[in-house]
């Protein structure tokens, strides 16, 4: 069950390069076990005296060989590290250690071996349990929390979630998906479905996707509420198959994929796709039978409508939510107008969120079409922008501009929303607005941004709805 659990080097791999790495952190801690290795060799007699608490003088012991009383041969045959331990402080951190070396069973071992953790994390959690620091890099927090898991080490194995939570994207949402199941935590694993939900197309397409195991892959592909066009869908399950091959030594041809898919492939909805997207696509890619490709083409244009082998019902997806900032709009003869001028406002938010884009007002005098220029910043920092046209009916109604992707906000920090546009000099504007909005379980705090050149702010102008998924 062990190596079952334990994550694959290709996954950690593949998670890893979407966080900024560790090496540093790991090479500072070799130096500090160099350096404490040394105690054993130099003033054995008088270093007590140098560390006011036990906290320290326990830390002098970490990686030590001076008194060590048992030995751990850690990593798997090829890979392995012989670990110093001292049995007392590891009964006291762990309850596995304690009844391995105290219980009614413990057996007086003098070295013991553990093939599947490897050594960067197992001396990850024996830092913790003796030095009461907790050293996390985005290449060994995954087998650091199965060793924090394995030995009952709670506090590190929160403090591994939290860091992966911390971390989660949509380029490791199916990664961590397929491990935190494996974890058994529940919190972690509906963190991911709500990346994956909401930026549906940036998680399938990621590198990660290709890495998940067959289980994790179908309860994606029947995913109710993926954010995401069939074809995507339909594309990124030909990725994966592809890169299954590879894992199990097959010729990626078309018929190994479909083989590697298995019953897999039904949970596509390939009925739902628009025509074009289908003749163009899923019918010329040779994964479907002559019979399959036949019944879904009457399927989209026959009045007796044969029953297909795959769901013909389409996804619900996630419902946007807008929060609205201002209490009322007006207009005035005079205002508000457009010179390439930028209309900004700061906001906040208290969880998680994803920003797919922005509503604006339109014209004030009759019908016309705009041009308008979007962008959602982090600390000066772009982090999605597009150009994007919109037609305003002449009605106080706002407008929706969509960003190419939703937009992961994280909570407790400022992110700027902008919008330049052209189109016709007179618009509508909000005014009474407001500094604290709740939406649902969210709640969005606005502040005037100095990227505003046009008067937006907090109490009037534009942007008067942030579109979202919660």
């Amino acid at each position: 069950m062990a190596a079952e659990l334990f994550p694959s080097k290709k996954r950690i791999s593949a998670f890893s390069a979407s966080i900024s790495g560790s090496i540093q952190q790991q090479q500072q801690q070799n130096l500090s076990n160099n350096n404490s290795s040394s105690w054993g060799s130099q003033g054995c007699r008088t270093w007590q005296g140098l560390f006011s608490t036990i906290r320290e003088r326990n830390s002098v012991m970490f990686n030590n060989e001076m008194m060590a009383d048992v030995h751990f041969v850690v990593g798997p045959a090829g890979g392995t590290q012989r670990v110093p331990g001292h049995k007392y402080v590891l009964a006291v951190g762990s309850s596995v250690f304690h009844a391995m070396f105290y219980g009614e069973l413990a057996e007086d071992q003098d070295e013991i071996r553990i093939p599947d953790v490897e050594p960067p994390s197992f001396l990850a959690m024996l830092k913790y349990i003796y030095c009461d620091e907790i050293d996390l890099g985005a290449d060994t927090v995954l087998a650091t929390l199965y060793a924090a898991k394995k030995y009952i080490v709670p506090h590190l194995a929160r403090a591994c979630v939290n860091f992966l939570e911390t971390s989660l994207s949509a380029k490791n949402a199916c990664v961590l998906l397929s491990q935190s199941s494996l974890f058994e935590e529940p919190d972690l694993t509906q963190r991911c479905w709500e990346v994956i939900d909401a930026q549906a197309e940036l998680a399938l397409g990621s590198e990660g996707f290709c890495d998940i195991d067959v289980q994790t892959l179908e309860s994606i592909l029947q995913r109710e509420t993926l954010n995401a066009k069939e074809m995507v869908v339909f594309e990124a399950a030909l990725n994966w198959a592809e890169a299954e091959c590879q894992r199990q030594d097959l010729t990626p041809t078309i018929e190994n994929k479909r083989l590697v898919l298995g019953k897999a492939i039904y949970l596509i909805r390939i009925p739902t796709m628009a025509l074009e997207d289908f003749a163009n696509g899923a019918a010329q890619s040779g994964m479907l039978t002559l019979n399959e490709t036949n019944d879904i083409f009457l399927w989209y244009t026959a009045a007796n409508k044969p029953d297909p082998l795959f769901c013909s019902k389409p996804r619900k997806g996630l419902a946007p939510q807008r929060c609205h900032r201002f209490q009322s709009c007006a207009y005035r003869s005079n205002q508000w107008r457009y010179r390439g001028r930028c209309d900004s406002i700061q906001f906040a938010v208290d969880r998680r969120v994803f920003i797919a884009g922005f509503s604006l007002y339109g014209s004030s005098c009759g019908s016309a079409e705009y041009s308008a220029r979007i962008e959602l910043k982090r600390q000066g920092m772009a982090m999605a922008h597009r150009i994007i046209k919109y037609f305003s009916d002449g009605s106080s109604s706002t407008f929706p501009v969509w960003f190419d992707y939703p937009v992961q906000i994280e909570p407790d920090t400022f992110y700027t929303a902008s919008v330049v546009l052209d189109g016709n000099e007179l618009s509508y504007f909000g005014q009474e607005g407001m500094t604290e909005v709740q939406c649902g379980k969210v709640t969005f705090q606005f502040q005037c941004s100095s990227d505003s050149t046009n008067g937006t702010g907090v109490q009037g102008g534009q942007i008067p709805e942030l579109i979202f998924y919660a």
